[in-house]
Order: C-alpha cells, then sequence, then structure tokens
C-alpha cells in the first residue's frame, strides 16, 4: 500500500460537480493535503470506483464453482474498476471473499429462487408455491439485506415465458422479506411479470425487457429501479434461434424483447425511472465488462454523465455505499479523459485504487 496517494486531476463528485485536491492517507480520502509528501502521484479524471449491480461471483454455467475460480472472477472485475459488487444470486458461499482487503467490496443476496424445474439447473433453490415464503424469510437471513426471485421463465406447458409463482404468493413472500429488513429483487424478462412484481412491493427489477408504457409511471412513483443488464440481453437472439424448433412462440417473445430493449431503456430514463449499471457476469457472461455495460447504456440513448452515475454515484448511494469524501475508503479510478465528454476512457482506465492500494 502506497500511505499517501496524491491525485492531481479533477475529482468527480458529481455529473456536474468537480474539484481539484484529493489524496488518500493511509486507505482514506481527505481534501486536506498531508504534510508528507506522496508515495504516488496519479493523474487524470477521478471516479469512484465503479459498480457492477447485478453481478455473480462464484457462479458457473453448471452453478457453484470453487474458490480458485471465484477468486479469478473477483480479480477480473477488479481489474476492469468494480470496485463494489452487489450480487445477484450465488449458490457458493462467499463470505470468505468479503475478508479480502485485495478484492471488490461484495452484498451478497443469497442464492437465487426459482420454481422447480422453471431454472437453469444447479442456479438456485428450486421450490414450489407453498415453499415460497420460508424460502424467501431463509435468504433473507442468509444475504447482506438482499434476496434474489426468479421472476418469469419459459413455461413449456405453455410454449412461452410466464411468471413463475402466483401473483399472492408473490407478495407474501415480499412482505415476509421486508419483514426481516431485506429488499428484494427479480429476474423479469416478460411484460407481465413486471405488473406482478410492482403489484407485490418489489424493490428493484433485473433486465425488465418487458417494460410497457403501463409501468413506467409505477417505478417512478413507486421509487423502483431498474437494471437492465444490455450485455445480457444481447444474448436473446441466439436464445430464440435454439428454442425456435420446438417453442416458436417463446423465440418469438424474446426476439420483441430483445428488439425493443433500447427504446424501452430509455423511455425509462427519460419518465425519471433509477436506472443502474450491471452485467450479469457469472454465467453465460465473462467477468470486467462494466465498461461494455456502460457503453451498452449509453448506446441506448443515455447521456454519458447519466451512465456514469448508473455506475458510480447514484448507484453507490443506493447500494449505501461511500462515494468520494472525507474519510471515505479510498476506492477510486483514474481515467485518461473526461469521461463525461469521453465515455470510452472507461474501457482503458489509467489507475485503479482499492482501500488506498493502486491495482493497476
Amino acid at each position: 500500500m502506497a500511505n499517501i496517494i496524491e491525485f492531481t486531476g479533477p475529482v468527480l463528485l458529481g455529473a456536474e460537480d468537480e474539484r481539484r485536491g484529493l489524496w488518500s492517507v493511509d486507505g482514506l480520502l481527505t481534501f486536506i493535503r498531508p504534510a508528507a509528501r506522496p508515495d504516488a502521484v496519479l493523474d487524470g479524471w477521478v471516479l469512484p470506483g465503479f459498480v457492477d449491480a447485478h453481478c455473480h461471483i462464484g457462479l458457473g454455467p453448471g452453478g457453484s464453482v470453487d474458490e480458485a475460480t471465484t477468486l479469478a472472477q473477483a480479480q477480473t472485475d477488479l481489474a476492469a474498476g468494480t470496485l463494489l459488487i452487489r450480487d445477484a444470486g450465488s449458490p457458493s458461499d462467499t463470505r470468505w471473499a468479503q475478508q479480502r482487503n485485495d478484492l471488490p467490496r461484495l452484498i451478497r443476496a443469497g442464492r437465487h429462487i426459482a420454481r422447480s424445474r422453471r431454472y437453469l439447473r444447479g442456479l438456485g433453490h428450486e421450490v414450489e408455491p407453498d415453499e415460497l415464503v420460508e424460502t424467501v424469510r431463509k435468504e433473507a437471513r442468509a444475504g447482506d439485506g438482499w434476496v434474489k426471485l426468479v421472476g418469469d421463465w419459459i413455461d413449456r406447458g405453455v410454449g412461452d415465458l410466464a411468471p413463475s409463482f402466483p401473483a399472492a404468493v408473490v407478495k407474501d413472500a415480499i412482505a415476509a422479506a421486508h419483514d426481516e429488513g431485506a429488499r428484494v429483487t427479480a429476474h423479469c424478462f416478460a411484460e407481465d411479470t413486471v405488473d406482478q412484481m410492482l403489484d407485490a412491493g418489489i424493490d428493484c427489477i433485473e433486465h425488465a425487457t418487458g417494460l410497457l408504457p403501463r409501468h413506467v409511471p409505477r417505478l417512478v412513483e413507486q421509487l423502483v429501479p431498474i437494471v437492465p443488464t444490455l450485455v445480457n440481453i444481447a444474448t436473446f437472439p441466439d436464445i430464440a434461434a435454439q428454442a425456435r424448433p420446438k417453442f416458436p412462440d417463446y423465440a418469438q417473445h424474446m426476439t420483441a424483447l430483445w428488439e425493443r430493449r433500447r427504446e424501452r431503456v430509455l423511455e425509462a430514463f427519460e419518465a425519471g425511472v433509477s436506472i443502474y449499471a450491471g452485467t450479469d457476469a457469472g454465467s453465460v457472461i465473462n467477468h470486467g465488462r462494466i465498461a461494455d455495460e456502460m457503453q451498452e447504456l449509453h448506446d441506448a440513448g443515455l447521456p454519458p454523465a447519466a451512465v456514469l452515475n448508473a455506475a458510480t454515484w447514484g448507484a453507490r448511494e443506493w447500494l449505501g455505499a461511500d462515494a468520494i469524501s472525507e474519510g471515505a475508503s479510498a476506492d477510486v479510478v483514474v481515467c485518461a479523459a473526461d469521461p463525461r465528454q469521453e465515455l470510452a476512457t472507461v474501457h482503458k482506465l489509467k489507475s485503479v485504487v482499492l482501500r488506498g492500494t493502486v491495482i493497476r
């Protein structure tokens, strides 16, 4: 660890709030110049470390992975500037990773909760409706204030996406999580699932490909954010192609959701829905892709400042984590250019600093 790091470039405290004069002293940020000379000097535009708000540490395509693989996942995210991860469901016990000062900070959501035989094998608890409430209570106690539901998946009996659980049971389950002091988020692809989750008092919507105009004012009124995971939604055409011979309605539905993905995100943003950046890394998506997700949000129409908010200031505030402030942990990234003007600079960071240690 460099005991004192001086940051000589602009410090971005918000989309329109910048200042100069920032140091890290023994791992904590300060705006007061220390008496001693710095051990390292980093120049460039300084941002809070990136947040991946939908990531799966300890998860692979077949379910749980070993500690060596989990470590490699976290290190890959770290190298990309992701210094805070909201894990969105993992079958692995990753509490050990939270004890390591050389890995991103991790907020765990316990394990996915899905309907029996209605999700990818090995990833989540698979339960029937009469088991949902108690399983949610268990995962609320096991995680760090979040529970992850699989709100919909293909129902092979009808040949298309369908809600995983009855609406009344979902409402009871979310109430149970709230009673345990946890927030609930849900995997939602289809349109009707978004209605069900909003009716039930959900706290966040993952993917949100089924957003319709009727949902948007409710998201705003109920203060429910979305995490679009657009790098994951890019896989929909391949999923549709594989499913088309047996499930043509499902394939057509998935294709339509993919085609309208960007306009739906932009409509939500323009209406005032909070949007946060998440990659869905851990199953079919590689780790370390937070900059790609930021670019996808920009391609959907969000201005660079809004994209940065989705991955830094706003996301940290939403998750109750410090950004750049006096006494905060020195978890920052340094860009070669002003990312508010040149978003592409987030793909090639000059420096990554975690807990006052220069990672690169």
